[in-house]
């Protein structure tokens, strides 16, 4: 069976970007985020610099499968100079693609959007969704440290 003009992109660009990662490595003066997916073994460390509720750098390590490890360079490329909340954004969008849900807002996920053929292997979902939960995660606790200073400063 012949692949599909879509499949072959597709596979390319996942290729690629499991291949030559984008913004890999880690971010200095800036603690990580460690989050693993125990079904798989896929680990990521993420790290992200947020000025002034944006997300100024972001960089990942570890190791996983090839859906999790185009999933976090994609990620990565999609979030960078973006608000909290439009990361955050991005983030509840690609998780339902990845379930099979369609948005016309998938669009803005950039290349993450070639990511919508994992709904059709439910085993790869947590895979390709590692990146996007621990984004979730470092926003969570960078918040909850800046409403934490704010309370501290507070007479």
């Amino acid at each position: 069976m012949a692949l599909s003009r879509l499949d072959s992109l597709y596979m390319a660009v996942v290729a690629d970007h499991s291949k030559s990662p984008h913004h890999h490595g880690s971010l200095d003066g800036v603690e990580a985020l460690q989050l693993n997916n125990p079904t798989c073994g896929d680990v990521i460390s993420l790290s992200v610099k947020i000025e002034d509720d944006k997300i100024e750098d972001i960089a990942f390590s570890g190791h996983g499968c090839t859906i999790s490890t185009a999933s976090s360079s994609m990620m990565t490329d999609a979030v960078l100079g973006k608000t909290t909340a439009e990361a955050l954004e991005l983030a509840e969008i690609f998780s339902l693609m990845v379930q099979g849900e369609k948005d016309d807002a998938q669009e803005k996920l950039g290349e993450a959007e070639l990511l919508a053929g994992v709904a059709k292997f439910p085993q790869r979902i947590k895979c390709s969704t590692l990146p996007w939960n621990a984004l979730k995660k470092a926003i969570e606790r960078q918040e909850a440290l800046h409403e934490s200073a704010r309370q501290n400063c507070v007479l």
